[in-house]
């Protein structure tokens, strides 16, 4: 217990600097997963190609080379931010193409009958899309999302790595302390449990209230 009682503060710090990478990179993933769903089942062809190409080299790019990119590489393009804000837009970035697909299987869950039935009424694609199409996708799907923004959380580890405050970047000033390593990442695992049940219980009241009956 010294190792927490004595560090309190600095497990504090990067405990909440955790939770605000989590919970802003999880904003933005959720609100560009949305728009990358919704660019992917759009009639027009543009769309869809962006959506694709969005998806597909974001899946399949290394989150740490995707860090590299950000945080190294927009500075050079004249755009200079807090590392927090490049940390943030990676994470977020990233975790949305995971959002897309998950919400694009949702959609297909949806009977097309719907969509065809809103069009009749005169509605046009985006607001068949958001009022009709969407909100039942989201309903089914409220699990694996749950699930993709506990990996966002513990991906934000990275962050520590390119000088931002976040909870396994504690380490370092703790071995140089020399606290027990052992301890140390115990209490680090603790942080990051809390952060992550606490995601998950989130998730299951919404399952609970508005996920689909099975």
């Amino acid at each position: 217990m010294d190792v927490l009682t004595e560090n309190f503060s600095l497990y504090g710090q990067g405990f909440l600097g955790t939770v605000e990478l989590t919970v802003y990179s999880s904003l933005l993933a959720l609100v560009l997963g949305f728009l990358m769903a919704s660019f992917r089942v759009a009639p027009v062809g543009s769309f869809r190609v962006f959506g694709t190409v969005w998806v597909t080299v974001l899946r399949n790019t290394p989150l740490t080379l995707l860090f590299f990119a950000v945080l190294l590489g927009l500075p050079r393009f004249g755009l200079v931010l807090p590392f927090e804000v490049f940390a943030v837009l990676a994470l977020g970035c990233y975790t949305s193409a995971f959002v897309c697909e998950v919400l694009r299987s949702g959609i297909n869950t949806v009977p097309k009958g719907q969509g065809e039935a809103a069009r009749s009424l005169g509605m046009s694609f985006g607001q068949t899309l958001g009022a009709v199409v969407l909100p039942q996708a989201f309903r089914s799907v409220i699990p694996p999302i749950g699930s993709t923004l506990i990996a966002l959380a513990k991906n934000s580890a990275i962050a520590g790595a390119f000088s931002v405050n976040e909870l396994l970047g504690t380490y370092k000033t703790l071995n140089e302390l020399g606290y027990s390593i052992i301890w140390t990442f115990v209490w680090i695992a603790v942080g990051y449990l809390i952060i992550t049940l606490s995601i998950s219980a989130l998730f299951n009241v919404l399952e609970k209230r508005f996920g689909v009956a099975r």
